[in-house]
């Protein structure tokens, strides 16, 4: 369906979810995959650290699914670590043509109840995290003149939610730091675009649900109210909708908002 053969893709939060699904679906179009994750160092074999022998099996599945990818462990909310991982990967392939900043949290509190550090820690990895790799990243695609930032916000940018404003709000931040970088980087040939799922059936249900005491369906049936009559999308939808998005079939699409949301704002 499309060809992004000679292309590579910086994709953050890669080792799982819907980061994993996008870096295998540019995969399976011949993308190069530069994939960043949490982990402790990267060779192999994997030993016993679960984000480790995260990064690892990306890397297996990707090549598998006919593509080339290196990955590297670090800290979107780390500087040094993103530095490295862009440089890391731009000797590797040559460019950078495509980044997804995917990595993100999610987690319940009223905001009086909140904690300084639950705050800072929301907004450091949804929010700082995508600044940082777009401050490395956007000088190598400016030289380039061309590029594609795809931003994964939610439909909580785009709405309140209840005992989630900090997550709001980092989710609405992104589409403010999606439309700057759109009108600062339009004359290079770079389109910026934020996504908006609804609620995606990721692992990272799986800790909201624990913390509930409810199993992950409960959770997203509580939480999702869609208009069709599913609890969640699937992390492939993402992918698909990505994939889009950063192809020349959307060429003049940037600076703005791409909802997958099962109608859930029409209500």
């Amino acid at each position: 369906m499309y060809d992004f053969k000679g292309k590579t893709v910086f994709i953050t939060g890669a080792a799982k979810g819907q980061g994993k699904a996008t870096a295998l679906a540019f995969a399976a179009e011949g993308a190069n995959i530069i994939g960043f994750d949490l982990g402790e160092k990267l060779c192999y074999p994997c030993y016993n650290d679960a984000c480790y022998k995260n990064l690892c099996e990306l890397k297996q599945e990707v090549e598998a699914a006919g593509g080339t990818c290196e990955v590297f462990a670090g800290d979107v909310r780390q500087a040094d670590d993103v530095q490295k991982a862009v440089e890391g990967g731009k000797k590797a392939f040559g460019n950078i043509d495509i980044l997804f900043n995917n990595a993100g949290i999610c987690a319940y509190g009223a905001s009086h109840e909140l904690s300084e550090t639950e705050w800072d820690t929301m907004l450091d990895i949804n929010l700082k995290g995508a600044w940082l790799c777009g401050k490395y990243i956007i000088p190598i695609m400016r030289e380039q003149k061309s590029g594609v930032i795809i931003n994964n916000s939610s439909i909580g940018g785009l709405r309140g939610m209840n005992k989630l404003s900090h997550y709001a709000a980092s989710k609405w931040a992104l589409v403010g730091l999606t439309k700057s970088w759109a009108i600062e980087n339009a004359s290079y040939g770079i389109r910026v675009i934020s996504i908006h799922p609804t609620g995606v059936n990721t692992p990272m249900n799986d800790g909201l649900a624990s913390m509930e005491g409810m199993t992950p369906i409960q959770i997203a049936e509580r939480s999702a109210g869609n208009l069709l009559p599913v609890p969640w999308i699937e992390p492939e939808d993402v992918a698909n909708s990505v994939l889009f998005l950063a192809s020349d079939k959307a060429k003049y699409i940037t600076g703005s908002q791409h909802v997958l949301d099962a109608g859930l704002l029409t209500r």
